[in-house]
């Protein structure tokens, strides 16, 4: 069993204390996100899990506490999502210098080869318009160099939490590209990000997109991936596509632990919160001592 920690909120960054307690009690207990009567409890004994995978926007409480996490014997590693987008859609998360410094200290701590960098969602908009995502995406390769064997990649996608979250940075900077495939600009953008990749020494994968990028250097990706677990963690898992996930996602079979609007990063684009001030609510109400991080959620 693979156990993903978690799609649906940041626990290195804000529940280590809650996921550490869990494992060491050998279990946790999640709640159906579409019928919060119904709750399973997942095992966390190291004979039940094959591997973790850690889904963060800043690593660094967990970061302090690896040790605890390395002493049950579970393989693990992190996808890092890095953008710099800033305060107008990412008002809470730390600022860039201080992520690009977590990020190098995290693979310094457990290796390059175990810390994937997200640059997702991609935003084409007035304010971060290809050629500006080129510069940052370069400055970040460069900073990240040695530090990361793969970047996986995505563009945003808009579902209505989305578009509702974002109605005040579509105001000021929309509108903002929804198809752009479509756009004449989307065959050199995708290719420059291929080309820097080959000079950065990066692996470059796209996540859950149907769009064209293939030809372009850009090969379909999984976070969740089989292959990559049998590589880095040497540890055989099957090969099954989560059914679970959208139809785009390469993404294997694992059990999320997490729970939807407890993420109080703030992120305006985020598919796993509806809007900040639910979340701050729950995530001030979950008790890091209890089993799941639906306790105390309505």
């Amino acid at each position: 069993m693979i156990i993903s920690a978690s799609r649906r909120t940041d626990i290195p960054a804000f529940y280590a204390d809650w996921f550490l307690r869990r494992l060491e009690a050998g279990y946790c207990q999640v709640a159906n996100p579409f019928n919060s009567r119904q709750v399973r409890s997942v095992s966390l004994r190291p004979e039940d899990v094959d591997a973790v995978v850690f889904w963060t926007k800043y690593a660094g409480p967990l970061r302090a506490r690896l040790d605890e996490l390395d002493a049950s014997g579970i393989p693990y590693y992190f996808l890092y999502t890095l953008t710099r987008y800033g305060r107008v859609l990412e008002p809470r998360v730390p600022p860039p210098g201080k992520l690009v410094e977590d990020f190098l200290a995290l693979s310094r701590q457990i290796g390059p080869e175990r810390v994937i960098w997200r640059y997702d969602p991609i935003i084409v908009s007035r304010e971060f318009s290809p050629d500006r995502h080129l510069e940052v995406f370069a400055e970040l390769a460069a900073a990240l160099q040695g530090a990361t064997r793969r970047v996986i990649i995505s563009f945003v996608d808009y579902y209505a939490k989305t578009r509702k979250n974002l109605a005040g940075y579509l105001r000021q900077y929309g509108p903002t590209v929804e198809r752009p495939e479509q756009e004449p600009w989307f065959e050199r953008f995708i290719t420059s990000l291929a080309s820097m990749c080959t000079e950065f020494d990066l692996e470059i994968r796209s996540c859950a997109e149907t769009r064209p990028m293939e030809r372009f250097g850009v090969r379909n990706g999984k976070c969740i991936d089989n292959e990559y677990i049998r590589q880095t963690l040497g540890v055989e898992v099957p090969g099954r596509k989560d059914p679970g996930q959208r139809g785009a996602c390469g993404c294997v079979t694992s059990v999320d632990i997490g729970a939807y609007d407890t993420c109080v990063h703030g992120c305006r684009y985020c598919y796993a919160t509806r809007n900040h001030r639910l979340a701050l609510n729950r995530y001030q109400r979950i008790d890091p001592k209890g089993p799941s991080l639906n306790e105390g959620a309505d």
